[in-house]
């Protein structure tokens, strides 16, 4: 009721109807290392579908950041999660956000971001924080509705996409969210990435 309360009062921000499902968000999250004691951040949280399942896999070890910039959902997720660093704030400052906390670089950016729904300049904003934010062997995963494919902002994002990373991996179709849904797993940001990003507004 929290998640469908939200997004009838900020449809553009929430992005979905629904929560993601389980299965997406194993799909989503499998990048995250079961091993050692990684920097995982998560952009776009909402209710927590993803958080569950990072927290699983972490297991106590390294450092999970949850940037989600509706308060009550972020308020929400700090009482789900008190392992977690929730913090409410705008995704575009994700590289002050791990500064402040006396870290360097994450190895997994996860993100639940409507990017469909955001313009070309924000688009670029945040995946300028991302690429920003990112240590050299990190990795990137954010997830696309099925039936979004035709529509010009998706095309748009999968080129913008791969043209700021050298590798971007689709996922099989999850068929059990809704609506059906696959992930992008992207790595190895493009030299020259965060200063075309920075200085284009508008490619399309």
């Amino acid at each position: 009721m929290l998640f469908i309360g939200q997004f009838m009062r900020s449809p553009a921000l929430v992005g979905a109807v629904a929560p993601s499902s389980r299965r997406l968000a194993r799909a989503a999250t499998a990048t995250v290392p079961e091993s050692g004691d990684p920097v995982v951040v998560e952009l776009g949280p909402g209710t927590g579908p993803f958080t569950a399942v990072i927290q699983e896999r972490l297991g106590g070890r390294g450092v999970h950041l949850a940037i989600e910039i509706n308060k009550p959902m972020a308020e929400r997720l700090a009482q789900r999660f008190p392992r977690c660093d929730v913090i409410s704030a705008d995704a575009v400052l994700l590289p002050e956000l791990l500064a402040e906390r006396g870290l360097s670089a994450a190895d997994v950016v996860v993100s639940g971001l409507p990017w469909a729904a955001f313009s070309p300049e924000l688009q670029r904003r945040l995946l300028n924080a991302i690429i920003r934010s990112m240590a050299p062997t990190g990795v990137f995963t954010t997830f696309a509705y099925l039936h979004a494919l035709p529509l010009a902002t998706a095309r748009r994002f999968r080129r913008l996409l791969e043209s700021v990373f050298e590798e971007v991996v689709c996922s099989r179709t999850v068929w059990r969210n809704i609506p059906p849904a696959f992930v992008y797993h992207a790595r190895r940001p493009r030299a020259g990435a965060g200063e075309a990003l920075a200085g284009t507004r508008d490619a399309s």
